[in-house]
């Protein structure tokens, strides 16, 4: 007796829960290199490290990258928690309960870009840091990149941290 009260207490934990969360939980590796290698990236929750390197980001959190390496331009990236697709999944199998799981702790959720590959600019060439794919094929540029989040993303870490309004580093 005692089993089937176990295994009914376990299926009903699984049940409302969110795949999202079971699967992927609240929080994604997420990895950050720079072209050069060596920068230093500092995350708006306080996190930093040195290219190449990976690190654990919530995925509900909007964050901005600020990155640095000496004789390159300093810069910052964007980085935008977008709705992933499995919530659909918990709505369609009839997890109602754990569409709402899911959503309230982002575990649907996925960080873009990701991975966040960045070619640094030359100090003082004006010609901007560049977004790059994991074959190091340019994607956008930072700018381009940055300007069509910005607004959506000053929503959580804030206008002057968005670059909308006040001081911010150069992109």
């Amino acid at each position: 007796m005692k089993f089937l009260n176990v295994a009914a207490a376990a299926a009903l934990a699984f049940g409302v829960t969110g795949c999202a969360t079971v699967i992927n939980g609240p929080n994604i590796r997420y990895e950050t290199s720079t072209d050069p290698k060596g920068a230093t990236v500092k995350f708006t929750n306080g996190l930093t490290c040195t290219t190449p390197c990976k690190l654990q980001l919530r995925r509900k959190e909007d964050t901005r990258a600020d990155i640095t390496l000496e004789g390159r331009d300093p810069t910052y990236v964007l980085v935008q928690s977008k709705f992933g697709g499995a919530a659909f999944g918990n709505i369609i199998l009839g997890g109602g309960i754990g569409a709402v799981v899911d959503g309230s702790n982002g575990s649907t959720n996925h960080l873009s870009p990701s991975p966040l590959i960045v070619q640094l600019a030359p100090a003082g060439s004006n010609q901007g840091a560049q977004l790059l794919d994991k074959k190091g094929k340019v994607l956008m540029s930072v700018k381009a990149h940055n300007d069509s989040v910005r607004k959506d993303v000053a929503k959580t870490i804030g206008k002057t941290m968005a670059g909308i309004e006040g001081p911010s580093a150069p992109e």
